[in-house]
């Protein structure tokens, strides 16, 4: 048991508020990851911590989850996705310039596969229930649809991850679903089919939540679902998904769109993993 005196010496956790934007949430991922980066070899930066993979472990993920990414050739490969700030030139603040996108702290992707490369958690029906598809699927992370474009060609960006049926685009601490210019959309061959553009409001030549569009028109094309998955914490990313989805022409292609957020993912996952998320995420069941 704990004495009084040494109570009073614990500084209390005190919780990630319910409603709040794309900064505080990074903050909090910090402070949390401060704590977790002391056990294992890090870097650090004024936007994130860096961890520092070893043969057995890192510290961006639970050990199962590691073990499993580790034994399967193409999830491996996903580790090694570059970070955008060395495309950027954005890494003079750091020792080792090796690092990668899953390596930091706030990175999306490491929380996807944290979860999905969980052992068993898609073989149990809770989880594949929530999201509408058959157990046992293996998910494929940097999927490539090849949405189409005119000219008989093909887009090449990567949606996060296809479960089986179902294309998800996973946010953390992003700040939007990215924005591109009306003639960048114009390129897909379904846009004015699938869209009412009116009603994607653009501005000054721009139209928000592109990375959600080319999700749509990919879910169109192969008879797809599209999930976003986000913090409940981040209302903004919610209504903008909304917003996308009241553009689409086709109810059948509505029927096939969906969001959940990383709460109520958390309360279909084995008690491990919900104590991990918690602790370094700030993710408590919803």
């Amino acid at each position: 048991m704990w004495s009084e005196e040494e109570m009073r010496d614990i500084e209390p956790v005190r919780p990630t508020p319910r409603r709040t934007n794309s900064p505080a949430i990074r903050q909090d991922l910090i402070r949390r990851n401060l704590t977790r980066a002391a056990a294992h070899p890090h870097d650090q930066t004024r936007s994130s911590i860096i961890y520092a993979p070893t043969e057995t472990a890192h510290g961006n993920f639970i050990d199962a989850s590691y073990r499993r990414i580790q034994a399967t050739p193409d999830w491996q490969r996903r580790l090694t996705k570059p970070h955008t700030a060395k495309r950027h030139g954005r890494l003079s603040e750091v020792r080792d310039t090796s690092w990668c996108e899953l390596d930091t702290a706030t990175s999306s992707d490491a929380l996807l596969m944290n979860i999905f490369c969980y052992p068993r958690v898609l073989a149990t029906a809770s989880l594949p229930a929530l999201l509408g598809i058959d157990p046992g699927q293996t998910p494929i992370f940097g999927h490539k649809p090849h949405t189409p474009l005119h000219r008989n060609l093909t887009d090449t960006t990567e949606i996060d991850m296809k479960l089986g049926p179902l294309l998800v685009e996973a946010k953390l601490t992003e700040t939007d679903f990215q924005s591109a210019p009306i003639r960048k959309l114009q390129r897909y061959r379904d846009l004015e089919e699938v869209f009412n553009l009116e009603d994607l409001k653009a501005e000054q030549g721009t139209i928000r939540s592109y990375q959600l569009i080319r999700g749509v028109l990919a879910a169109h094309v192969h008879q797809a679902s599209f999930c976003v998955l986000c913090d409940a914490r981040r209302p903004d990313l919610i209504e903008s998904w909304f917003q996308v989805m009241r553009a689409v022409r086709f109810y059948d292609l509505r029927a096939r769109l969906r969001i959940h957020t990383w709460q109520e993912l958390a309360r279909a996952l084995p008690v491990p993993l919900k104590v991990f998320l918690a602790q370094k995420y700030g993710i408590e069941s919803a």
